[in-house]
């Protein structure tokens, strides 16, 4: 069966809106730990069922990204590995490691934020063609939140580059 994501603007932005606050709020508790402030939630129907933040370097894990912390931990929460149904808010765009674990965990839609032109897997491939490779369809929503997520990193590369180089 060949899949057929799509990126749509979101019919019910207010909700998405509250959820990315939630996500945003994640991020913030990442930075203070001294990860790259990207945070997640998933959600069900109107219920959390888990939120992350950026985790590698506390955890000592490349795979503790926010989207990889937060469908183990929703995973969990629904006692199945599929999580149908579920809606996961990221404030940045997903990496190619983490948009293979939201399709074989078949979320049904992503929103994140802002898009990430380095790492970043959906701004570069045809949503159209996401579906076919994994064989699931994704709903995709993005530019929630986009500036407040921006300017949450921007803010910390630059803290960091600071630090470390003295240079602004």
């Amino acid at each position: 069966m060949q899949g057929d994501s799509a990126t749509v603007k979101t019919p019910h932005a207010s909700a998405d809106e509250s959820w990315m606050d939630e996500a945003l709020i994640w991020a913030k508790r990442a930075r203070e730990l001294g990860e790259v402030p990207v945070g997640a939630v998933l959600v069900q129907g109107d219920r959390l069922l888990a939120g992350a933040g950026n985790g590698p370097i506390g955890n000592t894990d490349p795979t503790a990204h926010a989207e990889i912390e937060v469908l183990r931990a929703g995973a969990r929460a629904i006692g199945n590995y599929r999580l149908t149904g579920t809606t996961l808010y990221v404030s940045l765009e997903p990496c190619v490691m983490c948009l293979g674990a939201i399709m074989h965990a078949r979320v049904a839609r992503l929103v994140y934020g802002a898009p990430d032109p380095r790492f970043g897997a959906l701004e570069r491939l045809d949503p159209g063609r996401i579906g076919w490779v994994f064989n699931h369809d994704l709903v995709i929503t993005s530019g929630i939140r986009s500036q407040e997520a921006i300017l949450l990193l921007r803010g910390f590369f630059a803290d960091r580059r600071l630090r470390e180089t003295g240079a602004p």
